[in-house]
């Protein structure tokens, strides 16, 4: 059985919430299921972060693959602390800056256990974005120490900072070419940026290409294009609308405002067999290897 930790975090709404005013923001009681593997400790330690569409079957198999490889799990539940079941048709109820706060907030109980010494993080689609972006430096100035190592299954990269500071941390990457839901392009935009970071592309694989499902249409999860959101030393955010026209995304109004505008719905998502054991291979050798563990 997992243990429960009870720990506090903050809820910043975007990343200008983060680098401007985190700490005025109210604390509130989160949660997470630590799973230790068999053997003495101190174990190192991924903490886990779900998609838009909460707990899913594929991610309970790596967390299980990753304890008998001798590691521990740290499974964080950003969306039921928060009284929500799903994101995939609004993505506003929780937010990458909310799942952020959370991952170093249980970091740092996690870095006082004697029984854990390393942490890492891992995380699919909105979980794999904050897998991503948790590696910023300014980010992590501000919510606490680094992660060892980030393993993002098909991210949504679409943040562009202008500080191109990154942790030293490796970071692994794996997405499918034929994602129609945060696509890959995004990931290659930014890949410059990341100078510790790999990409492993799968080819024709969709979104959530390590699960089991048959390819299914989700005609209300709000997708990604080709726009991207510039967050500028200040922490102010901005994307681009037609001829030019920059508009702020800072606040939840802004966000409204972009998807009625943009009107970016409906996304595939499927299982491939054969990306799927690679990825349990690879992200497993990944995580062991950087974590302070032999093959």
């Amino acid at each position: 059985m997992p243990e429960r930790l009870e720990f506090n975090s903050r809820s910043p709404f975007e990343i200008h919430h983060i680098l401007n005013d985190f700490k005025s923001l109210t604390e509130h009681s989160a949660y997470a299921d630590l799973h230790l593997p068999e053997g003495e400790g101190p174990f190192c330690c991924i903490v886990a972060v779900h998609g838009s569409r909460g707990w899913s079957n594929h991610h309970e198999d790596h967390l299980r693959h990753w304890l008998k490889s001798g590691m521990a799990v740290c499974q964080i539940h950003p969306f039921s602390a928060r009284s929500v079941e799903s994101v995939v048709q609004d993505q506003l109820s929780v937010t990458h800056a909310m799942i952020l706060a959370d991952a170093f907030a249980v970091k740092t109980v996690l870095d006082s256990d004697d029984r854990i010494r390393s942490v890492g993080i891992a995380g699919w689609s909105l979980g794999g974005t904050v897998a991503t972006y948790s590696a910023w430096s300014p980010i992590i100035e501000v919510l606490g120490t680094p992660f060892k190592a980030h393993l993002s299954f098909y991210p949504a990269t679409h943040l562009r900072p202008d500080l191109k500071e990154w942790s030293d941390a490796p970071m692994l990457i794996l997405h499918g070419t034929g994602d129609d839901w945060t696509p890959i392009s995004l990931v290659e935009g930014l890949l410059p940026d990341l100078q510790n970071a790999t990409l492993h592309a799968y080819h024709d694989a969709h979104h959530a290409f390590d699960s089991t499902e048959e390819k299914k249409w989700l005609p209300k999860a709000i997708r990604l294009g080709k726009r991207t959101v510039r967050i500028e030393e200040n922490g102010h955010m901005s994307g681009v609308w037609k001829f030019g026209i920059r508009f702020p995304m800072n606040e939840l109004r802004h966000r409204r405002f972009a998807l009625r505008i943009l009107r970016n719905r409906g996304a595939h998502v499927k299982g491939d067999p054969l990306a799927r054991e690679d990825a349990f291979q690879r992200g497993t050798a990944f995580l062991l290897s950087h974590l302070g563990l032999d093959l």
